[in-house]
């Protein structure tokens, strides 16, 4: 799988190669994710990368890659499901000789070390992840999948949320399974307390025509972002994103009825970013458009 960097590489005789879909337009964070499809060629990386990249092989047919990372050289035949872990700040080249389809994330080393401190009990500064050319690990490939179903809805900051959390998942697993020092994740059981789901819930609706952010929950209930999606599920039965987007959804239901305003009005107060995207998730959760909802 070709990996690239999206900060700029020096020129090479193969043109950079432009993603199909990234979520650069999108605003997520803290990860970049992206995937590209190419013809047989080669892309050379001169410059090292600036985060952790991670890339999920999706060609439908066997190809052979030639890969090197740092003084480290691979060579072997890569299929749907293979991936790749490249460290940060260790220059790149690549060929493929087949056709070349792959969902690339990048992970800024700042948001990992942050992780690795407040989740898995490692030191931030001696954080290391290893080079690994050729993996199969169906944790790590379900992440970068719903990663990517999400990069192809694209709803912008309206998921959000979902992709934070998702960010943290996969930051946890990269580090419990690829990092040179082993970490403890430590496990909270019980759920979250009355008061601070009360707490979060009231935080939620004051905010919900705003983008709101995992880190602004977690802040909220005073603990790591990764453990308070864990401690909120355990509570509530469904994830922050579910939980967050029920409660626009019902708000939306309200101003439909109570009110006489537009639907795209509505969307925009009920923290939806256009009224297509309104429109999408309320069928999908009431069975009905809006203007249907508001007529019955």
């Amino acid at each position: 799988m070709t990996q690239i960097s999206r900060k700029g590489s020096a020129p090479s005789s193969n043109p950079t190669p432009k993603p199909i879909a990234s979520s650069e337009s999108l605003g997520w964070q803290p990860l970049l994710a992206e995937e590209f499809q190419q013809p047989p060629g080669s892309t050379d990386i001169l410059e090292s990368w600036e985060g952790y990249s991670i890339a999920l092989c999706l060609a439908p047919r066997p190809y052979r890659l030639h890969q090197v990372v740092g003084d480290r050289r691979y060579t072997g035949v890569y299929a749907k499901g293979d991936i790749s872990i490249t460290p940060a700040n260790i220059p790149a080249t690549c060929y493929a000789e087949g056709d070349d389809h792959y969902f690339h994330v990048q992970i800024p080393t700042q948001f990992l070390q942050s992780v690795a401190e407040s989740a898995a009990e490692l030191d931030p500064d001696r954080l290391e992840l290893r080079n690994e050319f050729r993996i199969r690990d169906s944790q790590l490939e379900q992440v970068l999948q719903l990663l990517r179903t999400e990069l192809h809805k694209g709803n912008g900051w309206v998921g959000q949320l979902y992709v934070e959390s998702l960010a943290n998942v996969l930051a946890v697993n990269l580090l419990r399974e690829y990092s040179t020092a082993k970490p403890k994740v430590a496990v909270y059981d019980g759920g979250l307390g009355d008061r601070k789901i009360v707490q979060i819930s009231d935080y939620i609706h004051a905010h919900l025509d705003q983008p709101i952010k995992l880190a602004d929950l977690a802040e909220v209930a005073g603990i790591s972002q990764f453990h308070f999606s864990r401690l909120f599920k355990q509570s509530m039965g469904v994830t922050p994103h579910q939980y967050l987007t029920q409660q626009r959804i019902e708000q939306a239901k309200q101003l439909l009825k109570g009110t006489k305003g537009a639907i795209a009005d509505i969307a925009l107060q009920c923290g939806f970013n256009s009224q297509s995207h309104f429109s999408k998730h309320f069928r999908d959760a009431i069975g009905m458009t809006p203007s249907k909802y508001r007529k019955n």
